[in-house]
């Protein structure tokens, strides 16, 4: 190790905060978490590791537990309703997605940094940061800490981040998988235009649970949650069997609007995602769509990088180091996100058409569909820059 063991303050126990506990308690370095949750728990329902993310999840301990109860899908697939015509068909090649519940995944990254000493303080909301400690709400203090990390996510207290809204958000819930057509190594999806789209995705088994459970969203305008609401649900329910009526064993498990959770996306990047003592990982660093399946991927990823860099510089240099090592494969994911998005989820009438006719073909064909998996695996870009390389084997 390139530096005396450090002490280092982690503002959130999430996916982020907790690997990055791991990677660094491994180091050496004491290791404190303060969360503001009287029992560490996620928030979510499903998503999807990516091979890149896999490999985080190996190094730290965690995989096999995630892989367990997480289900693999080989194929993202959508059609347009209208005229029963594929407008998105991207398949993971010899890899595969590791489509998972949030609880899920948080178990194993929880039961990780629990096997190590790490000090994991709960009700200790976060409000600020101040001459190296953290302060809670209730006035008390910690510290000080040789290195802050604010893995607190969107809605940190500490970060400077200052995002953008995005026009459409989705309402989400949790489901058990059904007796149903829909493939079960999927995320599918179904279009009309881009202002109706539904999807579904298998998530694997709840933790110390052997039920196949499925995530279920609907994109929506970010400020229509109140009005969905109002409608009722045999309303939406109508609109889902008109786009998608294989999805009915699903509609049934819903009875209430409250098992509908409202998601709202923001889309924004720090420049420099590091201060005096303070460093930013996570959506506390960036936030995009999470149309490209990408956002707990960058958050492990993240925590990888800040780890290899201060193994291998004084912290001064340590956090410069993360940030360049980070910075071309956030940019350009970001930049992908702000780009596809629309052509999924607005009120474009053009941008639709173009995706069907257009990319869509385009997709299809050598070099764009090598392209669009490596999009998705999220190897694009070298994740962690010049600091590690990245096995491939994995991948």
């Amino acid at each position: 190790m390139a530096q005396h063991p450090l002490n280092i303050g982690i503002a959130g126990a999430g996916i982020g905060g907790l690997a990055a506990a791991s990677l660094l308690a491994d180091q050496g370095h004491e290791v404190s978490i303060f969360d503001q949750f009287e029992t560490p728990q996620p928030v979510g329902s499903g998503l999807v590791i990516q091979p890149v993310g896999r490999r985080v999840l190996d190094v730290i301990g965690a995989g096999d537990a995630a892989r367990s109860n997480g289900h693999e899908i080989n194929r993202m697939l959508g059609y347009e309703t209208t005229r029963n015509k594929r407008v998105l068909d991207v398949s993971y090649g010899t890899s595969y997605g590791l489509a998972i519940h949030r609880a899920a995944l948080f178990d194993s990254l929880l039961n990780a940094a629990q096997a190590r000493e790490i000090t994991l303080q709960q009700s200790h909301q976060v409000t600020r940061h101040s001459d190296h400690h953290l302060e809670f709400e209730d006035g008390s203090n910690a510290g000080p800490f040789d290195l802050i990390i604010d893995a607190s996510g969107a809605r940190s207290a500490l970060s400077p981040l200052k995002s953008r809204t995005l026009p459409f958000g989705a309402i989400w819930t949790s489901l058990d998988w059904p007796e149903t057509d829909v493939p079960l190594g999927e995320l599918s999806q179904r279009y009309t235009r881009a202002n109706h789209m539904i999807g579904v995705m298998p998530i694997g088994t709840m933790p110390n649970q052997n039920r196949q459970k499925a995530a279920l969203f609907w994109s929506l305008p970010q400020d229509s949650y109140g009005a969905w609401q109002l409608r009722g649900l045999d309303h939406w329910k109508q609109e889902v069997r008109t786009l998608w009526p294989a999805l009915e064993p699903f509609l049934d498990q819903i009875v209430s609007v409250d098992q509908m959770t409202m998601a709202r996306y923001t889309h924004g990047t720090l420049r420099r995602p590091f201060g005096d003592g303070i460093v930013y990982i996570g959506d506390a660093a960036h936030r995009a769509s999470p149309q490209l399946g990408q956002g707990a991927n960058m958050a492990l990823l993240d925590a990888w990088a800040l780890s290899e860099a201060l193994k291998h510089f004084p912290v001064t240099k340590a956090l410069p180091a993360y940030a360049r090592a980070r910075r071309g494969h956030i940019t350009v994911y970001q930049w992908m996100s702000a780009g596809f998005t629309p052509f999924y989820q607005s009120d474009s009438k053009i941008l639709p058409v173009l995706r069907d006719r257009v990319m869509f073909p385009l997709s299809m064909t050598p070099p764009t569909k090598q392209i669009l998996t490596a999009m998705v695996k999220g190897t694009m870009l070298p994740p962690l820059g010049y600091l590690t390389p990245m096995d491939r084997s994995v991948l």
